[in-house]
């Protein structure tokens, strides 16, 4: 496992992009992050490279790409499993549950209600 690299949610991209993502505009979410993620280094460049596939998949998932969203989901939650439950000052192991019940959902044809909150630590 991953231990845990804390990461600041409260200023700048990472913190405008978790209002994006909590607001459900998925894009922009992902769009602020990826700034952070292009300057970062392994292991929390990984972890930052999951949540950036998340708001994507939901981003695909929105426009109907079902496949899209499966694949980013399933890629997300590869990189979150290497992650300690609390990594880069998010709660890891609920967002991983919530990916694992989306994909469940979709798997069995049902509609999942929301996208899975991303909780920071503090």
């Amino acid at each position: 496992m991953l231990k845990d690299m804390t990461l600041d949610w409260t200023v700048g991209a990472l913190a405008d992009g978790l209002e994006c993502y909590r607001r459900r505009e998925f894009f922009e979410a992902h769009e602020h992050w990826e700034s952070v993620w292009l300057r970062l280094d392994e292991p929390v460049k990984g972890f930052l490279q999951a949540l950036i596939q998340t708001s994507a998949a939901f981003h695909h998932y929105r426009n109907g790409n079902l496949a899209g969203t499966v694949s980013l989901l399933t890629r997300a939650l590869r990189r979150l499993e290497r992650c300690d439950v609390a990594f880069g000052g998010i709660a890891v192991g609920p967002l991983r549950e919530g990916i694992r019940g989306w994909l469940s959902g979709l798997e069995a044809g049902a509609v999942p209600e929301a996208a899975p909150e991303i909780h920071p630590l503090h």
